[in-house]
């Protein structure tokens, strides 16, 4: 199941990790929720094959921890969302379709 397109609408926001928005359900270890809100990525299905990470142009992503989570104990977290270039490689690259760019979405600096 990909990431949400319409998170903003179907979930809360619930918290702000490492300066990027947290929308829940958030029950850790195994819900995460989805980070960021320009550029979302679902921390419930990201396999954290670093595709994200390798591709992007700008650096958006960085490795945050996730212990215990049953699809990975890292994530591709949006740290640095705000430098995003809405090239899409990101979703382009994402085997499970865990990340979501959307240039007009709230929050775009």
């Amino acid at each position: 199941m990909a990431i949400d397109p319409s998170f903003e609408q179907n979930r809360e926001k619930v918290d702000e990790e490492h300066g990027v928005a947290v929308w829940g359900p958030v029950d850790p270890p195994e819900n995460l929720g989805i980070r960021g809100t320009h550029v979302a990525v679902d921390f419930d299905i990201c396999l954290a094959d670093g595709a994200c990470l390798e591709d992007c142009p700008v650096d958006v992503f960085e490795w945050v921890d996730t212990p215990g989570h049953p699809e990975s104990e890292i994530k591709a977290n949006p740290t640095n969302e705000d430098q995003c270039i809405d090239c899409m490689l990101c979703v382009d690259v994402c085997p499970v379709d865990a990340i979501d760019v959307d240039p007009g979405r709230a929050g775009r600096i």
